[in-house]
């Protein structure tokens, strides 16, 4: 993700809301060219949130706040915050999720579907010196190396963000990170005020809560005291009978923390009160300090811290170090981490001075966008991260749309020219079809036409063919027949009919007969073909010698075109020597009519 060169600080205090803009030079310069601070007032009594859309359009209006990139930093109070060891030996990061996550689930009170939760792993590296004797009884010191992680983890519920970075993303300006207040200004004090080889404790005093962190050798603890400014507050109330408002303005004109021991007091009775009950209040933080410190080094194995740095606004009141000084021991002065930052010509220094004390984290926020930071935890909602990663993906998305697109453009080019060229291909073959159905029709009609003439033609060479039949038929049965014998009728039939053997008109049975058949055959006007030939004729019989009927049936089965014979009937010889025959003869071949 690519970091603007222009910064919105959003920091959620318990009364104030503070906001700064920062820019960012090619150098790694951080200038800070327009803050912002406004007291929520809100009754702090009624435990209503204020209206947070509302302060922060009206403060982004008035100072004219352009930067696109905003990182937002919520009070302490409203997280959970745990530092774990882990076991020596894990095997890999999915594994240290895995732990981190159980001990988180023991650690908030809440589902962990309605939190946002994050960690950051933490080397703790020491050596451990002890004397070994040897075998000659001589002693000999023995260092060993020795070194564990630990898991700093932080939740914050979800709507206790997304109150917030709603707002900011709805104003137009991309949400970068959300941290509790502890991680920015712990931060801002590395990159200024604390070397990784010391022990440094850090308080931060705010209005409703005091988070205590421990930086030691690369190491944090961090841990929130619901003790601060506003206890003092209520305390002063609760003493005068008062409301927390006027109690608040007293603290303010009158409000210091009395020392110990012998002292002068002040003059007046009233701020001799207050300085008592600051006392007491801080008496209270300094019970927790002072037990946070023990936890440090009892259970983490932590250093004993060698100096103090105080912050927040509540750590302003007067003797607030002389008194942490004279509890702990050990020098106390407070944090600024300005010296990280240049101040821009537009910045009004004087006011600037007034609310110093309360402006580390957006410096410390400032310094993580320029820079790694030891601490990089952030508490992003799901939805914001979901965004980043849609937003990360969108050029694949376009890419593959695009790619998407070009092959089915590709494609749809490919299909219009496959088509023009099926198209073109079947316009050719259909032109073919075309020219072939004519070829067809004209070869059928010639074909009909051949047709035609060719049976025209076998006609006429049939009746060529057939025109000497009758002469040569004629001519043939005349070759067969003896000289005794001669024809008196001839004529063509078809089937041979029933014969009638007796003589209708009471002749002899040896009589010709059928003459009545042969008459209703010839009468025949149907007739397409002749099969047969009826033949009548006469013999001359010589020497009463009768026809030689075996003699004619021999020459008939030779014949070429005579199949066979048969004589229906003879009639006895006349006075003058003659004999009459009917004969059927079967032609081999019919001959049409």
């Amino acid at each position: 993700m690519a970091k603007d060169n222009r910064l919105l600080a959003v920091d959620v205090g318990g009364d104030s809301l503070k906001m700064a803009e920062f820019s960012f030079g090619p150098d790694g310069g951080i200038t800070l060219d327009k803050f912002a601070f406004r007291k929520l007032d809100v009754p702090q009594d009624t435990g209503e949130a204020p209206d947070f859309a509302g302060i922060y359009y009206e403060m982004l209006a008035a100072n004219g706040f352009t930067a696109k990139q905003a990182r937002l930093s919520l009070p302490a109070q409203s997280s959970f915050l745990k530092l774990s060891k882990l076991p020596p030996t894990l095997g890999s990061q999915k594994a240290i999720g895995r732990i981190v996550e159980f001990e988180a689930r023991q650690s908030v009170p809440y589902s962990m579907d309605e939190v946002e939760w994050a960690y950051q792993l933490m080397r703790h590296a020491w050596e451990e010196t002890h004397v070994e004797t040897q075998e000659d009884g001589s002693s000999m010191e023995v260092k060993e190396s020795h070194e564990e992680f630990e898991a700093l983890f932080v939740a914050v519920k979800t709507e206790n963000i997304t109150q917030y970075t709603d707002v900011i993303g709805d104003s137009g300006k991309e949400v970068l990170s959300v941290n509790i207040a502890p991680i920015p200004l712990f931060n801002a004090a590395m990159a200024t005020q604390i070397k990784e080889d010391e022990c440094v404790l850090l308080l931060n005093i705010g209005h409703r809560g005091s988070s205590l962190i421990i930086g030691d050798h690369n190491r944090v603890f961090i841990r929130s005291i619901p003790i601060a400014g506003y206890a003092i507050t209520l305390q002063i109330a609760k003493e005068f009978g008062i409301k927390p408002d006027e109690a608040e303005a007293l603290k303010k004109r009158h409000g210091f923390v009395a020392l110990g021991g012998a002292y002068e007091e002040p003059e007046s009775e009233l701020a001799a009160t207050i300085s008592k009950i600051a006392r007491n209040v801080m008496t209270r933080l300094h019970g927790e300090v002072s037990r946070s410190i023990n936890v440090w080094r009892s259970q983490h194995g932590g250093n004993q811290p060698t100096r103090m740095l105080l912050a927040g606004g509540g750590s302003t009141m007067m003797y607030m170090p002389d008194f942490f000084h004279e509890k702990l021991r050990i020098p106390v002065d407070y944090l600024n981490t300005f010296s990280a930052i240049t101040i821009g010509p537009e910045v009004d220094r004087t006011e600037l001075q007034a609310v110093a004390p309360m402006f580390q984290e957006l410096i410390g926020m400032s310094i993580r966008h320029a820079f790694s930071c030891s601490l990089e935890i952030t508490l992003l909602p799901r939805s914001i991260r979901k965004q980043r990663e849609l937003n990360r993906r969108k050029p694949y998305f376009y890419a593959s749309a695009a790619a998407l697109v070009l092959c089915l453009s590709i494609f749809a080019v490919g299909v219009s020219m496959m088509l023009s060229f099926n198209r073109q291909r079947v316009d050719r073959v259909k032109q073919a079809v075309a020219k072939t159905d004519a070829k067809r029709q004209e070869i059928s009609q010639l074909t009909g036409r051949l047709g035609g003439v060719k049976g025209s033609f076998d006609e006429t060479q049939r009746l060529f063919g057939e025109r000497n039949i009758w002469t040569e038929v004629i001519a043939e049965l005349q070759s067969m027949m003896p000289d005794t014998m001669w024809l008196l009728t001839l004529e063509g039939v078809g089937d041979q009919p029933e014969q009638n053997r007796d003589n209708p008109e009471g002749g002899s049975g040896n009589q010709v007969s059928g003459t009545a058949e042969f008459q209703r055959f010839a009468a025949s006007a149907d007739l397409t073909e002749i099969k047969r030939l009826h033949i009548r004729g006469c013999t001359l019989v010589l020497k009463d010698r009768t026809l030689q009927e075996e003699e004619l049936r021999s020459k008939i089965a030779k014949s070429k075109y005579f199949a066979s014979a048969e004589i229906s009937s003879l009639r006895q010889p006349n006075e003058v020597n003659l004999t009459g025959f009917d004969m059927f003869l079967v032609l081999k071949t019919p001959i049409k009519k």
